[in-house]
C-alpha cells in the first residue's frame, strides 16, 4: 500500500501566499468596474437632470400656431412645445402604436391631420383599448370636418434594442418612427407628432392626456448602489485578508514551538 504524504503546514501556507497576487489584482479589476458603473450613473444623473429641466422650461413656454409648412418645423428646437393646429383628420390612414394605460394592452391613435393652411402632420389622438382599436367601436370619436387640436410637439422615436420591430403591414408599430408613418398613411408629414392633449373626444375616446415630464430619474440610487458595492467589496477583502495573517501567524507560532 501507497501513502501520500501530507502537506505540510509551510507548505499549504506558501501556496495560500503565493495565490495572494491574483486576488488583489481581482479585487482591484472588480473595484475600477463597479467605481466606473457609479461615476457613470453620476453622468447619467446630470444628463437626465438637464432634460427634464429643458423639457419643462419648454412646456413653459407659449404654444406655437401650426400654420405655415409643417415640414419647416424643427423637432429639435420644438420637442415639448405646445402647439395649436387646425385641420380635417384622415380618419380611414389611422396608425396604431402599441400602448399601456392603467396597466390595460391598448394602442394610441395617431391620425394624419390635413392643415387649413395646406400639409399635414400626424397627430396623437389619445389611448383605446385593445378592443376599441376597430374604428367602428367609437365611431361618435371619428370627427369630420374642421377641427382644433391643441397638444405638445414630440420629435421622432428611437427603436430600442428590446423593442419589436414595427409591423407596416398589419399596422401595429412599437415605437415612433414618423417618416415610416406618414409613408404607410400615404402622406408627407411634418417630422414631429402633435400629442393631443386631455380635451375630450366625442364617445369618449380616443382618451387624451394632459402633457407632463413623466421621465424617471432613478440614476442616483443606481450610482449609490455601485458604490456602496465597492465598499462592501474592499471590506469583505481587507476581513479576508487580516483573516488570513492571523491564521498565518498562529501557524508559524505553532511551527516555532514544535
Amino acid at each position: 500500500m501507497t501513502t501520500t504524504p501530507a502537506k505540510r503546514p509551510g507548505a499549504v501556507r506558501s501556496a495560500t501566499r503565493s495565490a495572494t497576487p491574483g486576488a488583489w489584482v481581482a479585487v482591484a479589476l472588480a473595484l475600477v468596474l463597479l467605481v466606473g458603473l457609479g461615476v457613470w450613473q453620476l453622468y447619467r444623473l446630470q444628463w437626465k437632470t438637464e432634460l427634464i429641466a429643458t423639457r419643462e422650461s419648454q412646456l413653459a413656454l407659449p404654444p406655437v400656431d401650426i400654420t405655415g409648412d409643417p415640414g419647416a418645423l424643427d423637432p429639435d428646437a420644438l420637442g415639448f412645445r405646445r402647439a395649436r393646429a387646425r385641420g380635417v383628420f384622415l380618419h380611414d390612414r389611422e396608425i396604431y402604436l402599441a400602448a399601456t394605460r392603467g396597466g390595460k394592452v391598448g394602442f394610441d391613435v395617431i391620425t394624419p391631420l390635413r392643415l387649413a393652411g395646406g400639409g399635414t402632420i400626424l397627430v396623437d389622438r389619445g389611448w383605446v383599448p385593445a378592443a376599441r382599436r376597430d374604428p367602428a367601436r367609437r365611431a361618435a370619436g371619428q370627427v369630420a370636418g374642421p377641427v382644433a387640436v391643441e397638444g405638445i410637439l414630440r420629435p421622432a422615436g428611437r427603436k430600442r434594442w428590446l423593442t419589436p420591430d414595427n409591423d407596416r403591414a398589419r399596422n401595429y408599430w412599437f415605437w415612433r418612427d414618423l417618416a415610416a408613418m406618414a409613408e404607410a398613411a400615404g402622406v408627407e408629414a411634418a417630422p414631429v407628432l402633435l400629442v393631443a392633449g386631455p380635451s375630450p373626444n366625442p364617445g369618449g375616446w380616443p382618451k387624451g392626456r394632459a402633457p407632463r415630464v413623466d421621465l424617471p430619474n432613478n440614476h442616483l440610487g443606481y450610482a449609490v448602489t455601485w458604490f456602496l458595492l465597492a465598499i462592501g467589496l474592499v471590506v469583505v477583502f481587507v476581513v479576508w485578508k487580516r483573516q488570513q495573517a492571523a491564521e498565518d501567524k498562529s501557524a508559524d507560532a505553532g511551527d516555532a514551538s514544535s
